[in-house]
C-alpha cells in the first residue's frame, strides 16, 4: 500500500519499532537500509545509544510470524513492519590508536578545582603533554569548561589557544547537543581520549555516554584526579569493566606515532622524555 506525496513522489507506510516503542510513518518507495536506519535515526535518535553499524535492521515476515534480518539489497516496496535492534558486543576492545581517527578531550581543568583535586598539578604536567600531543599529530582537541563564570577558565599551563572549539557547560558529561553536533563533523573519528577532572563525575559520565554512542573511549589514568582517591579508584574500575579503556599518556602518544619512521616521533618523543609525574595516584589506581 503506497501514498503519493505532495512532491509526487511514491512514499510507503511503515511502522517503525525500536525497544518497546513503535511508530508509523512513510517512506520513499524503494527506500533501502541506509534510508530505513536514517528514519529510525530521525524519529528514535533520543534514544538510539549505538552507532548505526552496530545495529540490525529487520522486517516482520508473514511466512515466518516472526521478524528476520533484512536480506541483502533490501528495499520497501509494500506497507511493512520494521525494527532496528541494537547488538551488545561482549567483544574487548582492542584500543589501537590512530591521529586520523582520534580526537582529544579535556574536561574541566579549572584554576577553582586546584586546592580540592588530588595531585592536580601532576595532571596539568600530563594535560600538557596531552595537548601538545594532539597539536603535533594534527587531531580535534575538545575542552569543557565547568561554569565557568563561577569556577573560572582552564588552568594558565593548559594552552588551550590551538584547541578545536571550547564549550562551556553545567551538566557534567562533556556529551552536550554541540558536542555531539561537532563531532558529527568528524565523522572519521572513532576514539576519544579524555583526560580531566574528576574521575568519578565528569570524566565516568562523559566515558559512560560515549561508549554508548559507539565511540572507543581512552581514559588517561595519570591525567585524571578527584577529590577522593576512593571513588577515583572505584570510577577507574567500573569504567574498564563497561569497557573503556584505562591508559596512560605515554601509551597514547606513542601509539599514535606507532613507529619510529613516524615524521613527528622525534617531536612526540621529547614530549614524554621526562616520565610523567610519580605520583601518589599509582597507589589508587
Amino acid at each position: 500500500m503506497a501514498e503519493r506525496s505532495d512532491s509526487g513522489g511514491v512514499r510507503v507506510q511503515v511502522l517503525l519499532s525500536f525497544s518497546a516503542f513503535s511508530r508509523p510513518t512513510t517512506v520513499p518507495a524503494g527506500a533501502g537500509p541506509g534510508v530505513l536506519k536514517e528514519t529510525f535515526l530521525s524519529v528514535y535518535g533520543h534514544r538510539v545509544d549505538v552507532v548505526r553499524n552496530k545495529c540490525v535492521l529487520q522486517i516482520y515476515s508473514d511466512e515466518w510470524g516472526q521478524y528476520v534480518d533484512v536480506p541483502e539489497g533490501f528495499t520497501v516496496v509494500n506497507k511493512c513492519k520494521l525494527r532496528l535492534v541494537p547488538l551488545q558486543s561482549q567483544a574487548t576492545p582492542l584500543g589501537n590508536l590512530s591521529p586520523d581517527t582520534t580526537a582529544f578531550l579535556c574536561c574541566d581543568m579549572q584554576e577553582r578545582f586546584r586546592p580540592a583535586i588530588k595531585y592536580f598539578d601532576d595532571i596539568v604536567i600530563v594535560g600538557q603533554r596531552l595537548i601538545q600531543g594532539a597539536h603535533l599529530l594534527g587531531s580535534p582537541l575538545i575542552v569543557s569548561e565547568q561554569v565557568p563564570k563561577g569556577l573560572g577558565s582552564t588552568v594558565p599551563e593548559l594552552d588551550i589557544s590551538d584547541a578545536t572549539v571550547v564549550f562551556p557547560k553545567t551538566k557534567f558529561s562533556m556529551v552536550l547537543p554541540d558536542v555531539e553536533a561537532f563531532l558529527a563533523t568528524y565523522p572519521h573519528v572513532r576514539s576519544l581520549v579524555l583526560f580531566g577532572v574528576e574521575t568519578h563525575v565528569c570524566i565516568q559520565q562523559t566515558a559512560l555516554d560515549l561508549i554508548g554512542r559507539g565511540y572507543e573511549v581512552h581514559v588517561v589514568a595519570d591525567g585524571t584526579s578527584s577529590r577522593s582517591m576512593v571513588d577515583r579508584m572505584f570510577a577507574l574500575k567500573r569504567m574498564a569493566h563497561c569497557g573503556i579503556i584505562i591508559s596512560t599518556s605515554e601509551s597514547v602518544l606513542l601509539q599514535l606515532v606507532e613507529d619510529k619512521e613516524h615524521p613527528k616521533f622525534k617531536a612526540v618523543q621529547s614530549l614524554i622524555k621526562a616520565s610523567a609525574p610519580e605520583s601518589g595516584l599509582l597507589l589508587h589506581a
